[in-house]
């Protein structure tokens, strides 16, 4: 990132809100660690500021490097933002993981997955100390975050959410974004949704179809979410866009693995339903023999899975989902009731940009 390719961008080394002049769309360069040569590694923030004061919402995106979506989501975001009706402000981190995004990788350039080793370690390895600075310099600033990301490479997701949906304000976000799925996941690990609610700053993950290109149609419903929880929290005025279907909920999840290696043949679809003891995928050897099928442990919606024909022993097969019911409503603080039956999806389409 040279100064002549991003002239108008302030270096800084903190997200120092106070010093930012509202009424104005900021460009930030804000340095986290040092490179091998000395150089220092920033990550590009954008930041709006309201002339009226409000809440702080944070948005990060690649923070595995090859998950791109988000990106654009935030690009289109601030692109419809009119900072003079704005209330309070929205920071974005546009790459979280920009080692990782120059080398078109999941991992932080020591091989380190960032979003496993949060809050990091100021005098760590060199991933930790740079997601200890990430957070410390950047996201404490935020009084909510909504977490950017994609599928894995040799995998597919639907446009999904994960949240603690035993907490009233995640659980409300999770809803704004009208994603294919909500996933009821507690934020107690170490990744960066799990370390801010630990800090208090209410979190979720919002899983945006496949890495390493963009989903306009994804894209295009992310934004519009994110423009709900904005207008849910007075940032921005209240339109009225469409209400969206509504989403599936499910209760928990579960990966299925393979327990051999071969060529991996998986069956269903992401949004897919299954029934417990349905074939769901298949293995063959190098020959074409079949080898085994692996059946569904449960009745479930797919929320994501494999397209990598290639398994290993451990491999991954399907992520899925086991549905909530009213039953479930005493455990979850769902904003709306959740229905007997969860409503079919058809599959949104996805057109890839080349």
């Amino acid at each position: 990132m040279s100064t002549r390719s991003l002239p108008d961008a302030a270096r800084v080394d903190d997200l120092d809100l106070d010093s930012l002049p509202p009424g104005i769309v900021h460009r930030l360069l804000i340095g986290l660690v040092d490179d091998q040569v000395g150089g220092r590694i920033r990550v590009p923030v954008l930041v709006a500021r309201g002339e009226r004061p409000g809440p702080v919402v944070g948005l990060t995106a690649a923070l595995h490097g090859n998950e791109l979506n988000g990106i654009p989501v935030i690009h289109r975001l601030f692109e419809g933002l009119d900072v003079a009706n704005l209330r309070g402000t929205v920071a974005a981190v546009v790459v979280a993981n920009v080692p990782g995004f120059k080398r078109r990788q999941r991992t932080y350039m020591d091989g380190l997955d960032l979003n496993h080793h949060f809050p990091g370690k100021k005098a760590g390895n060199g991933g930790q100390a740079y997601a200890w600075n990430l957070v410390h310099r950047v996201i404490d600033r935020f009084d909510l975050l909504i977490d950017l990301h994609t599928a894995s490479v040799g995998r597919v997701n639907c446009l999904y959410v994960r949240a603690d949906l035993t907490d009233a304000r995640t659980a409300d976000m999770a809803w704004r974004i009208r994603p294919d799925i909500v996933l009821h996941n507690p934020a107690n690990d170490k990744t960066l949704r799990g370390t801010s609610m630990g800090r208090g700053i209410p979190a979720i993950t919002v899983e945006i179809g496949n890495p390493q290109r963009f989903h306009p149609e994804y894209i295009r419903h992310a934004v519009t979410g994110i423009r709900r929880v904005l207008a849910a929290h007075d940032i921005v005025p209240k339109r009225k866009p469409g209400e969206g279907r509504p989403p599936i909920i499910c209760k928990s999840s579960k990966w299925m693995y393979t327990d051999r290696g071969g060529l991996l043949e998986v069956l269903p679809g992401t949004t897919d339903r299954v029934e417990k003891g349905e074939v769901v995928a298949r293995m063959r050897d190098i020959f074409g023999d079949p080898i085994i099928e692996y059946k569904a442990p449960f009745d479930g919606v797919v929320i994501g899975h494999s397209v990598d024909p290639v398994a290993e022993s451990g491999a991954r097969i399907l992520h899925l989902g086991a549905l909530a019911d009213g039953d479930d409503q005493r455990l979850l603080n769902w904003p709306h009731e959740i229905p007997a039956q969860a409503p079919e999806l058809e599959p949104r389409p996805l057109w890839e940009t080349p």
